[in-house]
């Protein structure tokens, strides 16, 4: 069963900006589990078969304008039936004045009462985005991630294979480091994997032989990023000798992480390679790749070969027990 995350109301509303017209109790011990928000035009008008208690209620103009249409006696009784389904908390935006009746369900059922001026539009928008982020399901792995190029590329392998040892040299050429030794993995949408350090090592990494550095102290702030998109993984492998690795690129293999496919490469470690310039070439290719170009087709193509699309390998879950 997939685990449910929650969200302090206290960080809503330093991200959002909200003002606070009536907690209950200190916000951070109000809690959001749901990412989803909702205007309650169908629950003002009496419809409460599928209202959902675990969302956001929000108040706009429309939902003001349907309110002040009725009699004191019926807005008091509508705005106290959606009340006292105990919302974790009412949001009246577009700098609306506070409904007399809203703010004394809200005291009467314990329910926290926020206020805006953003538009109810531009309020959901930032809202939606936020618990995307704050709720989305997640998972923590053992690995280095970095920003090459705009690209972010999540390094995986063996322990003591040189992966932070390649970070390394990928930060003294420009390139920013997200996180190393844990990775903590959101699926923040249906497309889109997001990675990050946890708050407690974010820009520490640990170079066998030397110990414990910091990275935005050694090599400044711009050599480090809070949190990156997840474009590709690279695993590092010590070099088989009887393995044959992919050396046209017309394969593209996958990973599946939270049941979101991210292109893959093998790279093979031995004396002598450059880990950090064959890692920016492959961020390069890829993102040549996603828009449009594949080196290997055009080169079969100059020499006179049937040009081959690509092959594509079935998605496979990384064992992430290895690493």
């Amino acid at each position: 069963m997939q685990k449910t995350y929650t969200v302090t109301l206290d960080k809503i509303i330093g991200d959002s900006g909200l003002k606070e017209v009536y907690l209950p109790k200190p916000a951070e011990e109000i809690l959001v589990s749901s990412t989803d928000v909702n205007r309650p035009g169908l629950p003002l008008a009496g419809y409460m078969e599928y209202f959902d208690d675990s969302r956001i209620q929000i108040l706009g103009n429309t939902e003001y304008g349907f309110l002040n249409d009725m009699t004191e006696e019926q807005r008091a009784a509508r705005l106290d039936e959606l009340v006292a389904r105990h919302p974790p908390a009412v949001v009246v935006t577009s700098d609306l004045d506070i409904l007399p009746a809203l703010r004394a369900a809200c005291e009467k059922y314990q329910v926290a009462l926020l206020h805006t001026n953003d538009t109810t539009s531009r309020f959901m928008a930032s809202l939606i985005a936020f618990l995307n982020v704050q709720l989305a399901p997640r998972l923590t792995r053992h690995g280095v991630f970095v920003e090459v190029y705009g690209e972010g590329i999540f390094i995986t392998g063996d322990s003591g294979v040189g992966k932070s040892e390649t970070a390394i040299e990928l930060i003294k050429r420009g390139h920013r480091l997200v996180a190393d030794d844990a990775v903590e993995i959101r699926r923040v949408s249906s497309k889109t994997l997001v990675g990050s350090a946890p708050d407690n090592i974010r820009h520490f990494m640990e170079l066998r032989g030397v110990g414990i550095v910091n990275a935005s102290r050694i090599f400044g702030m711009g050599s480090v990023k809070v949190t990156e998109k997840i474009d590709m993984v690279i695993q590092l492998e010590l070099w088989d000798s009887q393995k044959v690795y992919d050396r046209m690129g017309l394969t593209n293999e996958y990973t599946e992480i939270l049941g979101i496919t991210v292109p893959t490469l093998v790279i093979p470690v031995k004396p002598g390679r450059n880990l950090a310039i064959i890692i920016e070439v492959a961020a390069i290719n890829n993102r040549q790749k996603k828009m449009g170009y594949n080196a290997a087709q055009e080169l079969m193509a100059q020499l006179g070969m049937e040009p081959e699309a690509p092959r594509e390998v079935k998605p496979a879950a990384m064992d992430w027990n290895k690493y």
